[in-house]
């Protein structure tokens, strides 16, 4: 994910109605029938363990009630919340986080079980405050999320450790490309705020994002295992340039049949989410050959 503080966030919030329905039909998706069930399109990485997901931030020119139906197609389970997305585009005024109110939490979870959806992870805003943690939390427990991808600040994880053992959800850090921003950018750094703390703090592993840093991604791996607790899945075309595009799995720098061998070499098995951030007219045929391309890694590495 690019960080948030340089998102343009009112282009998501202020799209208009129109301007969303000529944006989908641009991108060639007719959005599903109500309650269309998902049918898994990677049946054989299910069996592995790997939840295959994708992060809300894929399809951020969109909402999330719109997302929803193109994980059908997609033949996708899971999804991942972005805490500053839009929720729909008819009330631009929610958005994808624990601020919601009771009615449309409701809303969210029936439409995520008419699609036989769920939602597997929530990017948060997880800080130092007590009371706004514990609301994060309570969220992702109403929701059915196991796992709270962040990048707290190191004073924070006293709390936040307190607040997964209460709650038994996980949260992964998050990492982004080396810069004076990016405090977990080295598995090093995300090794330090775990070490003697509960299993249930540990890395969520943006692979792209370590390529862009100039870090080999199974050596990355390698050091961080036993504190894996989800993947933000992405590939891109140049190594250590921090500005580089992503491409779909398996056709970039990031060696990627390597990465998911080492994957299954330590027998991860939790949320697998794709994270796509090159928008164009074929990001849906993109995100199709990253669910394909898991898929086909996992035949190969079950024989």
């Amino acid at each position: 994910m690019a960080r948030y503080e340089g998102i343009r966030r009112r282009e998501f919030l202020q799209m208009g109605a129109a301007a969303a329905g000529a944006a989908l039909v641009g991108a060639g998706i007719s959005p599903a029938p109500a309650a269309e069930k998902v049918r898994c399109s990677s049946p054989t990485a299910a069996r592995l363990g790997w939840r295959v997901g994708v992060a809300q931030y894929t399809f951020r020119r969109f909402s999330l009630f719109e997302m929803l139906d193109m994980l059908v197609q997609l033949g996708v389970e899971y999804v991942e919340l972005g805490f500053f997305l839009p929720l729909d585009k008819a009330r631009p005024n929610l958005q994808s986080n624990q601020k919601l109110p009771p009615a449309v939490r409701k809303e969210l979870k029936q439409r995520l079980a008419d699609r036989g959806l769920a939602m597997s992870g929530f990017y948060a805003d997880l800080k130092a405050d007590q009371d706004e943690a514990r609301q994060i939390f309570e969220f992702c427990k109403e929701m059915g999320a196991g796992t709270v991808i962040a990048e707290p600040p190191p004073e924070a994880f006293d709390m936040i450790e307190k607040l997964c053992d209460e709650y038994g959800i996980d949260v992964a850090i998050h990492n982004h490309p080396e810069s004076p921003h990016s405090r977990y950018w080295r598995p090093e750094n995300v090794l330090a705020v775990c070490k003697g703390r509960s299993k249930r703090i540990g890395a969520c592993c943006d692979t792209g994002h370590w390529v862009r840093s100039g870090l080999d991604p199974v050596e990355c791996l390698k050091k961080l295992e036993g504190r894996i607790r989800g993947f933000h899945l992405k590939d891109v075309a140049e190594k250590g340039n921090r500005q580089s595009r992503d491409v779909p799995l398996g056709q970039g720098a990031g060696n990627y049949a390597a990465v998911m061998a080492e994957i299954k070499r330590q027998g991860y098995r939790g949320v697998t989410a794709i994270e796509y951030e090159h928008d164009s007219p074929e990001l849906m045929g993109d995100v199709a050959k990253c669910v394909a391309f898991l898929e086909k890694m996992a035949k190969k590495l079950s024989t």
